[in-house]
């Protein structure tokens, strides 16, 4: 009873704050679904909101029958671009072929002012040249888990192949629909550990760091051309490709559970579409999204504005996303795209120079702030007083909160 008391006065006295999902957000309204456009830029503003999710903390007998996971105690998160401001994994859907992959970092960034900080090249891989610089390809084409599903590996030249070492990725690999790759920083992980850098990750997988920094940049040149392989029910995602972020978290330890508490993709730990074809009757429709909780409850539906960019199955694309220091994420697509190791403002500018004579798509993410659960803030609260011999102050203080509600 003193808790249902306690949580009501909370809401009253934070009535612009509320629940949707597990974590504590305020459901706002649905995008209302809007006929599609063709774009050159899309841009998504006031990116980032306060929230949480549950990490993985144990997994257990995970190639057994009985294998099974837990979730500690969740991790809050806030700032611009949260929660996909962490580290994340960069991830290929075929049928795509890679040609070049770059990514930037910047001290501080904003969209669309010219003297705004310049980018650095932190990570670069050109098949051509068979260039790999502080890139890692791992596929899952390790051991099966009824819990987890296929364990990491590295990446053979294909792509898609077992490697016992980091491998270059060839400049003939061709993903085929369903077959996926990811790239990672070449940065090993620490030992396992919910309070390790890289959280719990599955035993004996080649574990790495993702792409760290909240103002970053990648790159990519890539062909997504037509499925050759005839249709078969066996294929999930016929003849849709796709390039998308995920926190780094999930991919070591699962990317598609049979168990939610295996990943904490479910709780809203971030992913973000850059480039994807969603379904058979658009495949040449490339739509872009955050699968957060910013403005929805539903994680898997995420929100994805009415634009798309046109996929060209006979050839090449650049294009790429920004993610700048105030909250505003840009996805575009540009024949000017380069990878120089340094890119100033001007120069990045320039890549975009036909896109602003254009109308871009702007879709503005809601406000939201997360509400820490009144017993958990108490607990901390109580902890923190006791050793300030404060402890009575804060009993009598909820003490009164439940009277005034009685």
């Amino acid at each position: 009873m003193f808790y249902l008391q306690t949580v009501i006065v909370w809401q009253i006295i934070s009535s612009s704050v509320g629940l949707a999902h597990d974590a504590g957000y305020q459901s706002v309204p649905q995008i209302i679904p809007q006929v599609s456009r063709q774009y050159h830029f899309i841009d998504f503003l006031n990116v980032g909101f306060e929230g949480s999710y549950s990490p993985v903390s144990t997994l257990k007998a995970v190639e057994s029958k009985h294998c099974r996971c837990e979730t500690g105690p969740r991790v809050w998160f806030s700032g611009a671009t949260a929660p996909v401001d962490e580290p994340v994994s960069v991830h290929f859907r075929g049928p795509l072929r890679l040609h070049r992959f770059a990514f930037y970092t910047s001290e501080h960034f904003v969209l669309d002012q010219r003297a705004s900080g310049s980018w650095q090249r932190t990570a670069y891989f050109d098949a051509a040249s068979k260039t790999r610089q502080n890139t890692v390809f791992l596929t899952r084409a390790g051991a099966h888990s009824e819990c987890l599903g296929k364990a990491l590996t590295y990446a053979a030249e294909d792509g898609i192949s077992k490697s016992d070492r980091p491998t270059t990725l060839s400049k003939h690999a061709l993903l085929s629909s369903d077959q996926e790759f990811a790239i990672f920083a070449d940065n090993p992980c620490p030992e396992s550990g919910i309070n390790n850098a890289c959280g719990v990750y599955r035993k004996g997988i080649p574990a790495y760091h993702g792409f760290a920094g909240a103002t970053k940049m990648f790159l990519f040149e890539f062909e997504m051309p037509k499925e050759t392989l005839a249709p078969h029910p066996k294929f999930e995602f016929y003849d849709l490709p796709a390039i998308w972020l995920l926190n780094a978290r999930i991919p070591r330890t699962a990317q598609y559970p049979n168990n939610a508490d295996c990943s904490c993709w479910a709780s809203g730990c971030g992913e973000f579409d850059i480039f994807e074809a969603m379904n058979a009757t658009e495949a040449y429709h490339l739509y872009s999204a955050f699968h957060t909780f910013q403005g929805i409850d539903d994680v898997g539906s995420g929100i994805q504005p009415p634009a798309y960019f046109e996929r060209q199955p006979r050839g090449v694309m650049r294009g790429g996303v920004v993610f700048d220091s105030a909250g505003h994420v840009r996805v575009f697509m540009s024949d000017a795209v380069s990878f120089e190791r340094n890119i100033s403002s001007a120069k990045l500018a320039s890549m975009m120079y036909r896109l602003e004579v254009s109308t871009p798509y702007k879709l503005v993410l809601p406000n939201v702030t997360a509400v820490r659960p009144i017993l958990e803030m108490t607990s901390n609260a109580i902890h923190l007083l006791h050793k300030a011999g404060m402890t009575g102050y804060v009993v009598l203080t909820l003490a009164s909160l439940v009277y005034l509600i009685m």
